[in-house]
């Protein structure tokens, strides 16, 4: 376990460089989560801070239906979300992200690209957000090939939805949400933005 994560950190600071910050969270039963903080990232004019887990990709996801849970193989990630600094006060995202980070662990469920991910609450304090889209991986951070027969990690970038856009994606999917944002030019790295145009149903 140790091995891998010290491997997945090194290919966080080889992709997003120093963290600045990092915070550890435990819950009852599960392995510890950390959240690192990379500042500096600069893209369309303005500064970008980045948060990825550290912990999650430690053991492989477990299909919730299997009876018996393979301890090497299976799907491994972290997750990682990007936010422009000095609009809100997203450090306080530290524990809703620990929190999907440990759902695995905890609910026995798999992530992957094209879940919604729901924390209950703000993902900070005035978020408009209480819930993230699960994108694809690939872009920001590559994939991690860890040897065989583990699965590589994988980075997958989370996405803040409003509860109207959880709500309308739901019902068309992850694909057509995506789309809506396109077609609108909406910026999923504001921390203030309100929630795209979307037709009823």
């Amino acid at each position: 376990m140790a091995e891998v994560l010290a491997l997945v950190e090194a290919r966080l600071r080889t992709a997003l460089g120093e963290p600045d910050a990092r915070a550890s969270v435990t819950f009852l039963g599960t392995d510890r989560i950390e959240v690192l903080r990379f500042r500096g990232g600069t893209e369309d004019g303005g500064d970008v801070v980045r948060y990825a887990t550290l912990g999650m990709s430690a053991g492989p996801m477990a299909d919730p239906t299997a009876a018996l849970a393979d301890p090497v193989r299976g799907p491994r990630a972290e997750l990682v979300l990007s936010v422009r600094g000095g609009l809100a006060d997203t450090d306080q995202v530290l524990r809703p992200l620990a929190v999907l980070a440990a759902s695995p662990q905890v609910e026995g469920v798999v992530v992957t690209p094209g879940a919604s991910l729901d924390t209950g609450a703000p993902l900070w304090p005035a978020a408009p957000f209480t819930s993230v889209l699960v994108g694809e991986p690939g872009g920001l951070v590559e994939d991690l090939e860890l040897d065989a027969p583990k699965d590589p990690v994988r980075f997958l970038p989370l996405l803040p939805m409003t509860p109207n856009e959880s709500a309308w994606k739901r019902v068309h999917g992850a694909r057509a949400l995506q789309e809506r944002w396109l077609a609108a030019g909406t910026d999923l790295r504001d921390p203030r933005r309100t929630s795209v145009p979307l037709d009823p149903g």
